[in-house]
């Protein structure tokens, strides 16, 4: 596994297509047997309703959080790649932010993504019944509302991967909605790094739907930064 990747969604996409299709019908029905012909329809309140005002939307304040827990994101997964119907590709991730905890040259306090954890993936080939694998330490983490961005950097693998960094990023579903999960290659980055690698917290869009288990996201806003922290701005 050059980590090659997961399940196809084509066949689920065309059934959520044929179920909203059969949701319409129905409701388009429901709607002509009650309401068509009945009463209502020519009588006086045909044309004799006051125009309504319409709807404005007005933003949110945004405000800062007052108390937070540390963001993180935990959870373990088999996914649904597009491209591998047959496969069996799982992640697993624990990981929390430290902020300001990983000096580097420009950033001598550290950055308030710093974080850590472990990331395992996996990903087996029934074709060939061999199984790809590496484990991943986690170096960097924001979040956003359900959504967390993380890269790691593989530690072991069994692919010939070692000291890469990938990213990865998990969405929390909601509402009856699968979590989704996106890593960064197979499809994208083809064009990056000379390794394959990508930079700290990058990774797409979280792609790939969830077909067994979950993740889950806790989100808190960037702290302040202390002073010192970062380099004063080239004008």
């Amino acid at each position: 596994m050059r980590f090659t990747a997961t399940t196809r969604t084509v066949a689920t996409l065309g059934a959520t297509t044929a179920l909203l299709a059969g949701i319409a019908t129905a409701t388009t029905a429901h709607a002509g047997s009650a309401h068509v012909g009945s009463a209502h329809v020519g009588s006086a309140h045909v044309g004799s309703a006051q125009p309504t005002k319409p709807q404005t939307w007005e933003p949110q304040r945004w405000e800062p959080q007052k108390a937070a827990d540390v963001a993180s994101v935990r959870g373990s997964a088999q996914i649904h790649f597009s491209y591998s119907a047959n496969d069996t590709i799982r992640f697993s991730v624990d990981a929390k932010a430290t902020p300001f905890a990983k000096p580097i040259p420009g950033a001598p306090k550290g950055l308030p993504t710093d974080a850590g954890g472990t990331l395992k993936f996996s990903h087996y080939d029934p074709d060939s019944g061999r199984t790809g694998w590496a484990i991943a330490d986690v170096d960097c983490l924001v979040t956003g509302g359900r959504t967390a961005t993380f890269s790691a950097v593989v530690r072991k693998s069994n692919t010939g991967e070692d000291g890469k960094r990938v990213g990865i990023s998990v969405q929390q579903g909601e509402s009856g909605r699968p979590d989704r999960l996106g890593f960064s290659w197979g499809v994208v980055n083809v064009d990056g790094r000379a390794d394959g690698g990508v930079g700290t917290c990058l990774a797409p869009a979280a792609f790939a739907p969830v077909v067994k288990g979950g993740y889950k996201v806790v989100h808190t806003d960037l702290p302040p930064l202390p002073a010192g922290a970062l380099p004063p701005p080239k004008h």
